[in-house]
């Protein structure tokens, strides 16, 4: 999925069973707006491997730009400050969450298998590195510009888990005893307490923590029968 898109999965949810179409669709971004959006990211990714590598305290706004060979006037079209680039996190972890929604309703594959899938993907950012993962933890903190980024998109995730969560009780796969939205932040204060908990001991990989916070998670929101995920 490309970082710069975002899908919107409300919608197809809402669509008739089978029909393969959504209620609405999404206007397709010109030319300027694709460009626009590319260099965003591009900003966004070169200061991700700058800070995994140096910390965020050694990476200035002009290693930067630099890295990504823009000006300096242009970061500021696109970002308040360096610690707004990590803002982007939250939304490429909205679109991995929209993803998984997506392929809910569309390829009716099992929720704990989609659930695991999403889980080990918004690991893939912060695994890069425990310095890393330190600096956006630390960001998110620090600054309430990026706090507000966050809170936005955390709000709209936990609505599209909890979707998720409700069609596993309809198919059967999650205790329909339980509420979706809790269900929904546990799940989400399991990824975030399982990279912060990395981001400390550094070892062994956050792919490995991530798996036994997913199962252990799985477990304890499973219908009887449906334990093990896959």
């Amino acid at each position: 999925m490309n970082d710069s898109q975002n899908v919107r999965v409300l919608p197809a949810m809402k669509s008739r069973p089978g029909s393969g179409k959504t209620s609405r669709r999404a206007a397709k971004p010109g030319r300027r707006e694709r460009r626009a959006a590319e260099t965003r990211v591009r900003l966004f990714r070169c200061a991700l491997k700058l800070i995994a590598r140096r910390g965020l305290a050694n990476v200035t706004v002009e290693d930067i730009t630099e890295a990504a060979d823009v000006g300096k006037g242009t970061f500021f079209n696109y970002f308040a400050s360096k610690e707004h680039v990590l803002g982007v996190m939250a939304e490429i972890q909205l679109g991995k969450v929209r993803e998984a929604a997506r392929q809910a309703v569309e390829t009716r594959k099992p929720i704990a298998s989609v659930l695991h899938h999403l889980v080990r993907r918004l690991a893939e950012e912060p695994g890069r590195s425990p310095r890393l993962a330190r600096a956006l933890i630390s960001s998110f903190l620090a600054s309430n510009g990026v706090r507000q980024i966050l809170k936005r998109n955390m709000h709209e995730g936990r609505k599209t888990i909890a979707e998720v969560i409700a069609l596993g009780q309809e198919r059967g796969e999650i205790n329909p005893g339980l509420k979706k939205e809790k269900v929904a932040t546990q799940l989400l204060q399991a990824v975030m307490g399982t990279v912060l908990l990395w981001s400390l001991h550094e070892q062994p990989p956050l792919a490995d923590w991530m798996e036994d916070s997913f199962q252990h998670a799985w477990s304890a929101i499973a219908a009887p029968g449906k334990k093990q995920a896959r």
